[in-house]
């Protein structure tokens, strides 16, 4: 069964890294909360919560943005480009009929003033 994803397999392992980043980074952040719910807890403000935890997130959030925006290259060959897909011929068919409407409105608008 041939199946057709929007992304390779290489986009994949990517994103799932980057989910990774982004769990741990937030795992990294929790914490740090008063043992009464009212006393200061200066742990809060520690260099993992304050610096580390919030860079490896971004990196994270950076990686998913890069794995979604990679190019496959594990695609095959012979896949059609949109431009010869089926459907541009059907877009090319619609958009005359959508400027059509578009006119026909505007003139009924200014008519109904």
């Amino acid at each position: 069964m041939n199946r057709n994803f929007a992304f390779g397999k290489e986009n994949f392992i990517w994103i799932g890294c980057a989910v990774v980043l982004i769990v741990i980074g937030f795992i990294l952040m929790s914490g740090g909360g008063s043992p009464d719910g009212v006393s200061f807890n200066p742990s809060i403000f520690s260099k993992q919560r304050i610096a580390v935890a919030p860079a490896m997130t971004m990196i994270g959030f950076l990686l998913m943005v890069a794995g979604i925006l990679k190019n496959g290259k594990d695609l095959p060959k012979d896949e059609k480009s949109l431009e010869d897909s089926d459907y541009s011929d059907t877009f090319k068919k619609i958009a005359p009929a959508s400027k059509k409407i578009t006119s026909t409105s505007k003139k009924n608008a200014s008519t109904s003033r």
